[in-house]
């Protein structure tokens, strides 16, 4: 195209996020927000017409951009080039009651609460598909023993569904964390210039009973349970803060989970689904790269850059408003939305198609095993009647030479057969003790416990959604 268009829009968030904060979902919500204003007034006595409402509803889809367009360049207003076009759609009657008492921020900022408060919502849909998928996946998995790493360093053995529940674990925090700030986001509600209701007291003739009903009126007819309780000219910004924080979080879970993906795949462990004619690398035809995680992680450090903005903002909005907020947002807010589904979006591709290698978990685990079984070989030796003293330098003097061959020659690790070869260790070196499943504590009743007292209580809270948003992974 010979435009610029942003990659989040037309290559990786979903078509339900872009139509959500699209210019058309704008201003059609800016156009409710007149309607539902005009029929408050309207409720309140206010003289306002069923044919002048009728009219404002019967063109609230017919918008012209381009006359928008023109009207904005004369004006340098974008509300008032949105309130003049559907003026010379409706009519001079219909015309006069279109933002009677509000001013810009009565609709920008209301429409941006709504389409925060959506987001969120088709954000809770991805987050229950993962979760789920994460689950799956930690069931089938609970006891299949694996090499812990702390320090990306061979650590006591877990289980491969016992890493997936960490993974689920942060997402149904993020989940949790999601919901809390959908039901606390609060409406703009009808305050005037400066939220002083000053206009629409005079509107009223002084009832401040009818301007707080107008309020209460106007945010039901949204859905909000109510309104901040007071404001300025705009809603108080630190609200953009707890949202664009909250996506940032969600996005660190995410990356969080696609970087052991990516180190799991260098390990030949566990991979990201890899499609069938899926290209890894143009001149390495071998290649699997984990392009799925890796851009989950790109996507999530944007995301995560974005969270000071609205702090910035937030905290340089003199008294009642500033304008220096309002190109700031509408980058900011719009794409920490964008870039936080397209997180999501690869997350729930990931989960659903991960790729387990058994026998590259149970030869890695072989190679670190001896060194992990050492302690048991000396809990028998003692038991046998063996001093702990000689059984731990014995093992010492096995294990050091092991390692240094490992790394100085490239050579498998043969501790086991040097303990067994070992007069006094040898006898002690018995088939349960070099079991891996005696190495992996609880994680296997873990996993149960977790998904058992965790998952199923939250998916079962969040059941409407379960199914309303799917991998594009064939399983």
């Amino acid at each position: 195209m010979a435009d610029y268009q942003s990659p989040l829009a037309t290559r990786y968030a979903t078509a339900a996020m872009v139509t959500n904060f699209s210019d058309r979902r704008r201003v059609l919500l800016w156009r409710d927000l007149w309607i539902a204003l005009a029929r408050a007034e309207q409720a309140l006595g206010v003289p306002v017409t069923d044919a002048q409402l009728e009219a404002l509803v019967a063109h609230r889809d017919e918008i012209d951009f381009d006359r928008v367009a023109e009207l904005e360049a004369k004006l340098r207003h974008d509300v008032m080039a949105h309130v003049h076009h559907w003026g010379e759609q409706v009519g001079p009657e219909a015309e006069k009651i279109i933002h009677l008492g509000a001013t810009s921020c009565y609709v920008a900022d209301n429409a941006e609460l709504v389409m925060m408060r959506d987001g969120l919502e088709l954000l809770m849909d991805r987050l229950v598909a993962v979760i789920e998928q994460l689950a799956a996946f930690a069931r089938e998995h609970r006891g299949l023993p694996t090499l812990a790493y702390t320090h990306f360093q061979p650590a006591q053995l877990t289980t491969v569904g016992k890493r997936a529940c960490l993974w689920a674990q942060d997402v149904a925090f993020d989940l949790e964390s999601v919901d809390a700030l959908r039901e606390r986001l609060p409406f703009r509600g009808v305050k005037g210039t400066t939220g002083t209701q000053a206009s629409f007291l005079s509107l009223f003739d002084g009832d401040h009973g009818k301007v707080r009903e107008l309020d209460q009126r106007v945010s039901a007819a949204f859905g909000f349970a109510g309104s901040v309780p007071v404001s300025g000219q705009t809603y108080p910004r630190k609200i953009d803060s707890w949202v664009v924080s909250t996506l940032a979080d969600v996005c660190s879970s995410a990356a969080k989970l696609a970087v052991d993906v990516r180190l799991l795949a260098h390990k030949r462990e566990v991979e990201e689904p890899f499609g069938r004619s899926q290209i890894g690398s143009s001149a390495m035809a071998y290649k699997r790269n984990p392009m799925r995680c890796e851009r989950i992680c790109s996507l999530a450090r944007f995301v995560a850059s974005l969270a000071t903005s609205p702090l910035q903002t937030h905290a340089n909005q003199w008294f009642e408003r500033t304008l220096d907020d309002s190109a700031n947002r509408r980058l900011v807010l719009t794409e920490a939305f964008l870039a936080t589904d397209a997180v999501l979006n690869l997350l729930v591709d990931v989960t659903a198609g991960l790729v387990v290698y058994p026998a590259v978990l149970r030869a890695n685990v072989e190679q670190e095993l001896p060194f992990m079984a050492t302690e048991n070989v000396i809990m028998a030796g003692v038991r046998g009647g063996q001093s702990r003293q000689e059984l731990h330098e014995r093992i010492r003097v096995h294990s050091h030479e092991a390692a240094r061959r490992m790394k100085e020659e490239g050579v498998p690790n043969d501790l086991l057969e040097r303990m067994r070869a070992d007069e006094v260790l040898g006898p002690f070196v018995l088939d349960e003790v070099l079991d891996p499943i005696a190495y992996v504590g609880r994680a296997p009743q873990q996993v149960d416990e977790f998904l058992a007292e965790v998952v199923q209580p939250l998916l079962e809270r969040h059941a409407p959604r379960r199914g309303r948003f799917r991998s594009r992974v064939a399983v």
